[in-house]
């Protein structure tokens, strides 16, 4: 009897990889590879790996491994020497031919599940070596180490590398892959059990169990395991005798995470995919939402609570979920520095270098923003600087001043906003697009979920976020609720976004340029109306701007002309050219990879004398729109030009210092600077009303008759429609467009407003 169980036993450990045994299959949680060294499609050297070979190698790798034979370096084994408890590993040079084990990285990106605790255990020996050399050759007390993998370069079949819509359960289930994406998500840390003890009721046997990584947990015996030995009665414990004993628990940190597509790498009309991931030990608490990473992990799967939970079982049997146990991060994250590093070849370097010194390399840039869009020169100006953006300073008290720039469009429909917003978002290395009217608070900023499984709060990140060190293009600004634009104050000048919520409290970082799109209330631009009625935008928003430009559908037959011309000769060259053209696409990836470089390498700073002269531009500014206000009969401008206003200035000249890789900012990109901002924003600030008000005595005394003669006509609290008082003011011998004026001014000092859509005049007082 005792030898059919033994071969029972076997059998059932044999078959355990590939079934997780027949009996608990719809029990268990997690998918494990075959537990013996054995993987179909490993290399020939791979195949007769043992457990022991396997160790020796990890630790000859560790030990021996040099960059090249010029090195004196042994970079793994000083990390150990350093820090004993974490050593990164490049999957590159585990994979290198000559200096590398090209075996234990087919083995390890095959069955990482088996060849990884080895590689950790091999660590653990090499850093109790190490210590004991160093101190007085005794055996020292060391903990356990933690292998981080990850790929500095994409040669070498180390390590599968997929985007989320290329993993095949069937091809990469138990491999190591790489995957890319956004972490959207993060919960709190909890604690995992590695080893526990369990301790008989009745006899008091106690034995220790190992736990599975990741979703897997552990299986308890049925039946007291000393009731079982030879000799002695069989079962005398029952059923189910043992107890946990937490208080001999062996636990880790884990931590879950949510990671989503690239925006870039989601298909049009495609809903971005996510996928749970698992980090553990001293990868718990690395990443934040909004972090962009590529992930090294074990492509694993597990049973759902929720199919657990079906009320037809035998259908959900078969039904598993994949998940990510991540055991590396890139570079980046480990560093403490979410953003993206890009990496360049000498030879792009070089050719960077080159573009840069050309004379013309500005105008050469600013012909490549948006070509099919005809006119609008200054617009691709503002958005070139957009895309280079300023320079990030750090404060002496630890604050940060920003360097992105955020600019806004408004303006008549059917002027090429849009196309703007698509032409950037394209452009840019990073960038989320949305629309105001689709978009909340929280989807712009974060939000709280909660885990309908765990029951736990947890944060997720809005587009603000995803787009860290990048581009969020919102079109329809206008569209947005009030309380939605205000949630974005806090991103757009401080570039963090700070969340109180169900007792989470954090701060999430946002340095992300702004790039807005909105029309007027009445839908096109007024010239009749004063510019607080045409930028029905608050105060606090506005100067968070730094670019503000008024865009108008001018009718001119020769412009209307030579816009008609351009149009249809971009719609003949699509219709005859169907297939893509090279150049173009090549100057756009080329303008892409430039603004990655400069941003990645360049950082001016203004010089003195350009300050001198920023200094005394910025006191002209001032009082011009003060005046401008004034003019206009109100206290203050529509657009106020305040403090924030001179940083933009400043950050736009370093922005066209950056386009020629130059490490200041002097006099000539302030100058360049002050004439974008002056026909953007201060054009912004005169337009509407104050430009066709009265100018002469004679006009201002006229003007002045019109308003005795509509008070006349209308009496405080009556109604009365404005086509009817522009007839009979008509009738009598006054000009319409004095009368429109008129109007116009009795509105902007409150004597008059405007009910039903304009149709109906109120007379307040």
């Amino acid at each position: 009897c005792c030898l059919v169980a033994s071969r029972s036993i076997k059998l059932r450990i044999r078959e355990f990889g590939v079934l997780a045994t027949m009996s608990g299959f719809d029990e268990g949680a997690v998918f494990y590879s075959d537990q013996q060294f054995v993987s179909v499609g490993l290399a020939e050297d791979a195949v007769n790996l043992t457990k022991q070979q396997a160790l020796t190698k990890f630790g000859e790798f560790i030990r021996t491994f040099q960059i090249d034979n010029k090195s004196s370096s042994f970079p793994y084994a000083d990390q150990l020497a350093k820090s004993s408890q974490r050593l990164r590993v490049d999957l590159a040079h585990l994979a290198h031919p000559v200096y590398g084990a090209p075996d234990l990285a087919s083995a390890l990106t095959e069955n990482p599940a088996d060849f990884l605790p080895l590689f950790e255990a091999a660590a653990k020996a090499e850093a109790q070596r190490i210590r004991s050399l160093a101190e007085d050759g005794s055996e020292p007390d060391v903990a356990d180490v933690q292998v981080m993998l990850h790929k500095s370069s994409p040669a070498g079949h180390a390590a599968h590398t997929l985007s989320m819509r290329d993993i095949k359960p069937e091809s990469y289930v138990s491999k190591l892959v790489m995957v890319p994406g956004i972490i959207t998500a993060a919960s709190r840390p909890k604690h995992k059990a590695t080893y526990i003890t369990i301790q008989c009721r009745q006899c008091g046997h106690s034995q220790r169990l190992a736990c599975r990584p990741g979703v897997g947990g552990v299986t308890i015996p049925r039946q007291c395991g000393a009731s079982t030995v030879p000799g002695q009665a069989s079962n005398t414990c029952g059923m189910d005798p043992y107890l946990v004993l937490p208080s001999r628990a062996e636990c880790i940190d884990q931590q879950s995470l949510k990671m989503q597509e690239r925006p870039e790498d989601v298909p049009t009309g495609d809903l971005p995919r996510s996928m749970m991931c698992l980090v553990d030990r001293g990868l718990v608490g690395l990443v934040s939402p909004g972090t962009r990473v590529t992930a090294v992990g074990i492509l694993s799967i597990y049973q759902s609570k929720e199919a657990g939970k079906a009320r037809d079982r035998a259908g959900g049997v078969a039904i598993r979920q994949s998940y990510l146990r991540i055991v590396g991060f890139q570079e980046d994250v480990i560093n403490g520095d979410s953003s993206r590093k890009p990496t360049f070849s000498l030879e792009e370097e070089q050719e960077f270098k080159e573009f840069a010194a050309q004379p013309g390399a500005m105008d050469r840039i600013f012909a490549r923003i948006a070509p099919n869009i005809f006119g609008h020169a200054d617009i691709k100006r503002a958005i070139a600087a957009l895309l280079f953006g300023g320079a990030r300073k750090r404060m002496p008290d630890g604050t940060y001043r920003r360097g992105d720039i955020n600019v806004l469009l408004l303006g008549d429909p059917s002027t090429a906003k849009s196309q703007f917003l698509k032409f950037a978002s394209k452009t840019a290395p990073i960038a989320v697009y949305t629309s105001g009217k689709g978009s909340s608070a929280a989807g712009l900023t974060a939000s709280v979920i909660r885990d309908p499984s765990s029951r736990e709060f947890y944060l997720e990140g809005g587009a603000m976020v995803l787009a860290d060190g990048g581009v969020v293009c919102i079109d329809e600004f206008d569209k947005m609720r009030p309380e939605d634009r205000v949630a974005i104050h806090e991103a757009m000048e401080q570039q963090t976004i700070s969340i109180a919520k169900a007792g989470i409290t954090t701060m999430l970082r946002s340095r992300t340029s702004v790039l807005a799109a909105a029309n007027p209330p009445s839908g096109r631009y007024d010239d009749m109306k004063s510019a607080q009625e045409n930028i029905d935008l608050q105060s606090t928003i506005l100067s968070r701007f730094d670019l503000i430009f008024i865009v108008k559908d001018e009718r001119s037959m020769a412009r209307d002309k030579m816009i008609a011309q351009h149009v249809l000769g971009v719609h003949r060259a699509a219709g005859g050219r169907p297939e893509v053209d090279e150049e173009e696409v090549r100057e756009e990836e080329f303008l892409k990879r430039y603004i990655e470089y400069v941003r990645a390498s360049c950082s001016p700073r203004i010089t003195d004398s350009a300050a001198r002269l920023l200094a005394n531009e910025y006191v002209d500014l001032r009082g011009e729109a003060q005046r401008a206000a004034g003019a206009e009969g109100a206290d203050v401008p529509a657009i106020p030009i305040t403090v924030r206003q001179l940083e933009a200035i400043v950050r736009v000249s370093e922005a066209l210092a950056k386009m020629g890789l130059q490490a200041v900012a002097g006099e000539t990109h302030v100058r360049a600077a002050l004439e974008l901002f002056k026909a953007s924003t201060m054009d912004a600030v005169k337009s509407g009303l104050m430009d066709t008000l009265v100018f002469s005595e004679e006009q201002r005394a006229e003007v002045h008759r019109v308003e005795e003669q509509i008070k006349r006509r209308v009496a405080i609290g009556s109604f009365v429609s404005e086509r009817k008082l522009l007839d009979e003011l008509s009738r009598v011998g006054f000009n319409e467009n004095l009368v429109r004026k008129g109007l116009l001014y009795l509105q902007s000092n409150g004597d008059f407003e405007y009910r039903r859509e304009r149709r109906l005049v109120h007379r307040m007082r």
